[in-house]
């Protein structure tokens, strides 16, 4: 599998989403992506309660621990490399959770556009 280009949706270097848990479509701790990445694993997400919730609500329980897949779960304050079109749902729904911009793909704008991530822009980051 060849990695898209590392940039983020400024236009930077991609900068690492997270180690612990360790994150990204190839598990290497960032938001990189390629053609196989049918997901689009591009936006780099900071958890929140109410987002996890509404994950597991529509099929997609991120909190609860799968050791057969090296999957710790999530909490609050992790960061992921969140689905592009999860992320659009939920700021639909009013519970999107906040962004890294820096470490969030340049290919997350294919579904999500800038100004939507940049109203979620995380203000530690």
């Amino acid at each position: 599998m060849d990695k898209d280009p590392s940039l983020n949706v400024l236009g930077d270097p991609l900068a690492p989403c997270s180690m612990d848990p360790l994150t990204g479509f190839f598990r290497d701790g960032a938001c990189d992506t390629c053609a196989e990445d049918r997901g689009s694993h591009t936006v780099c997400a900071v958890m929140t309660a109410e987002f996890l919730a509404f994950s597991k609500y529509v099929g997609n329980d991120l909190s609860t621990a799968r050791p057969e897949f090296r999957f710790p779960g999530l909490k609050p304050g992790d960061h992921w490399c969140l689905c592009a079109a999860r992320f659009l749902q939920a700021h639909e729904e009013g519970c999107a959770p906040l962004v890294n911009l820096v470490a969030t793909h340049a290919r997350a704008l294919e579904i999500v556009p800038l100004d939507v991530l940049r109203a979620y822009a995380d203000p530690r980051d």
